[in-house]
C-alpha cells in the first residue's frame, strides 16, 4: 500500500516536492550536456549545434517547469537520434558504446512526458494547469 512505514509516509507526503527536485536536477544535467557542446565555441557539425540548443533550451524549460511535456518529447527524440546516429555504430551495449546517458535520458524524458512538470512549475503558478 502507498505510504506505509516511516519512509513511505515521508516520501508520499512530500511527493510533489520530490518530483520538483527530480525535474530540476534532470533539467540542470541536461543544460550541462548542452554547455559541453559549446565549450570550444560553436559546434562544427549541424547535429551537434541542434543537440546543444535543444539541451540548453529544453533543460532550462524543464528546470522552470515550462512546457515540460513538449521539451521532454523533443529531448526523447534527440536521445533516439543520438542512439542511432552515434552510439549504435559502436555496438548495442550502452556501457561500451557511450550511450548510457542517452538511454537514461530517454527513459527519464518518458517519465516527464507521462507526468508533466508537476505541481511546482511556472505553468502551474500562472494558470493552475499545464499549457501543453
Amino acid at each position: 500500500m502507498k505510504g506505509e512505514g516511516i519512509l513511505g509516509k515521508f516520501f508520499v507526503k512530500g511527493e510533489d516536492y520530490w518530483y520538483m527536485i527530480f525535474r530540476i536536477i534532470i533539467g540542470l544535467v541536461f543544460i550541462l550536456h548542452g554547455l559541453m557542446k559549446f565549450k570550444s565555441g560553436v559546434p562544427g557539425s549541424t547535429l551537434m549545434l541542434i543537440a546543444g540548443l535543444i539541451e540548453l533550451i529544453g533543460g532550462t524549460a524543464i528546470v522552470l517547469g515550462l512546457w515540460t511535456r513538449l521539451f521532454a518529447f523533443i529531448g526523447a527524440l534527440e536521445m533516439i537520434v543520438a542512439w542511432f546516429t552515434v552510439h549504435i555504430l559502436k555496438g548495442w551495449n550502452p556501457l561500451s558504446n557511450g550511450g548510457e546517458p542517452a538511454l537514461l535520458f530517454f527513459v527519464i524524458f518518458l517519465v516527464l512526458l507521462i507526468h508533466g512538470g508537476g505541481k511546482y512549475t511556472i505553468e502551474h503558478w500562472m494558470k493552475k494547469k499545464e499549457f501543453i
